[in-house]
């Protein structure tokens, strides 16, 4: 069973990163907890489609389990779609932490989008982070 997990960093003390479209990277396990391999995401500099290129990449590497802070719509359905189990884990722990929560069956399988589109993206449009009239940020505005 191959297992990816979201993280900051290159190595399993690495915080989970709560991003999964725009993650730094991507740490492959097995199921005894072992790292496998770690991946500069791909898609994390995407101008658009960051979530589905991620997800790409966790389907061509033949995950069967992913561990993240957040995930959302677009990326969720292509991994629901193939079949992908995705767990949520609490923000502020290690790739380690989060891999032995999940063996102890202590994070939860994600049934839906856990962020609206363009999460990670970080720049204002999440909500009540925005400018007036951008994302959930306020009322619009128009004129000066």
């Amino acid at each position: 069973m191959k297992i990816c997990i979201t993280a900051l960093g290159s190595n399993l003390n690495s915080l989970i990163d709560p991003r999964f479209g725009r993650a730094q990277y991507f740490l492959f396990l097995d199921e005894k907890g072992e790292l496998k391999e770690s991946v500069l995401n791909p898609g994390a500099g995407a101008g658009r489609g960051a979530g589905v290129a991620s997800a790409q990449e966790i389907v061509n590497r033949g995950a069967e389990i992913l561990i993240t802070g957040n995930i959302g719509p677009n990326a969720f359905l292509v991994l629901s779609q193939t079949g992908i189990k995705v767990f949520l884990a609490p923000p502020g722990i290690s790739a380690k932490e989060a891999f032995l929560l999940w063996k102890e069956n202590r994070l939860n399988l994600v049934q839906a989008p856990t962020v609206p589109g363009h999460f990670g993206l970080g720049r204002g449009r999440g909500r009540k982070g925005g400018p007036p009239g951008r994302g959930f940020g306020g009322p619009r505005r128009f004129g000066g």
